[in-house]
């Protein structure tokens, strides 16, 4: 007999091996919510208030650290219903953390930027999403950073393209509109012999059906307005990862701006209850 995890035994960020659907629906919510909602609320707000300047600085000085769990001072800087969907996602993925944004280019521009710089290089498969192809091939070109698009699947090919400064290997499984399925834990493999980071597009399966981290894969992507959301009214993008990755991704987050904002983050909870 298997034992469904409670609510109680499903910490944020930690993936449940089985009980998939009681994970979409209880993980990542603290309790109480507030005013005893049951669903996390939508706290609709662009500042947060600090009981007296001693509160402030106390806050101030955590965050230095990177101890000011659980609040912040601006919107931009989060938002506790945007944080309970990521970490919602954080478990469905088995992920460390995860961060949203405002679509799921948002998710892929800001990610790249984040993690490329003038003089490197990234590969990506060709049957990857269009938008995200010519990001790579026309607007980073603008900065400096080179592009090889290769055969997806062609592992030869994959790793002929490899050069000193290759920084990222980016594909999506299954994928839009081929469902070409990427052998991740062999790309996995090839990245890491190479101390190359992956970004991996899982859109179409859905943590149900694929969970590119437990094959090796650094990141893994997705446009949360599809499956996830699963009504066609939202746009949302999430990335998963390492709690170190995230971070970083967190920090060039708040200075691009392209956070999600709490009304789509509480549609978003809603849509995953039914995933």
């Amino acid at each position: 007999m298997t034992v469904q995890p409670t609510v109680e035994s499903i910490p944020a960020g930690v993936a449940v091996a089985s009980g998939r659907s009681t994970v979409a629906v209880h993980a990542g919510s603290e309790r109480p919510n507030a005013h005893h909602a049951l669903t996390p609320p939508v706290v609709q707000t662009a500042t947060y208030t600090f009981a007296d300047t001693a509160d402030l600085c106390d806050f101030m000085d955590a965050r230095m650290w990177g101890a000011a769990k659980g609040r912040t001072e601006y919107g931009r800087y989060g938002n506790p219903t945007v944080a309970a969907a990521e970490a919602k996602l954080a478990a469905l993925e088995g992920a460390e953390a995860a961060v949203l944004y405002s679509s799921g280019m948002a998710a892929v521009t800001s990610t790249l930027l984040t993690l490329l710089q003038a003089g490197s290089h990234v590969i990506i498969t060709d049957d990857s999403y269009r938008r995200t192809r010519q990001f790579c091939l026309n607007f980073l070109k603008k900065f400096g950073v080179e592009c090889t698009v290769v055969p997806m699947g062609d592992m030869a090919a994959l790793e002929a393209a490899i050069r000193p400064v290759t920084r990222l290997i980016i594909s999506e499984s299954p994928t839009n509109p081929y469902l070409r399925v990427l052998d991740l834990k062999r790309v996995a493999d090839i990245a890491r012999g190479h101390n190359i980071k992956t970004l991996v597009d899982a859109t179409f399966a859905t943590p149900l059906n694929l969970r590119p981290l437990e094959y090796g894969i650094d990141l893994v992507i997705h446009s949360a307005t599809k499956y996830l959301g699963g009504h066609n009214d939202l746009l949302a993008g999430v990335v998963a990862g390492s709690e170190q990755l995230i971070a970083l991704l967190r920090q060039q987050l708040w200075m691009l701006g392209g956070g999600l904002d709490p009304n789509n983050a509480y549609l978003l909870l809603r849509g995953l209850k039914t995933l």
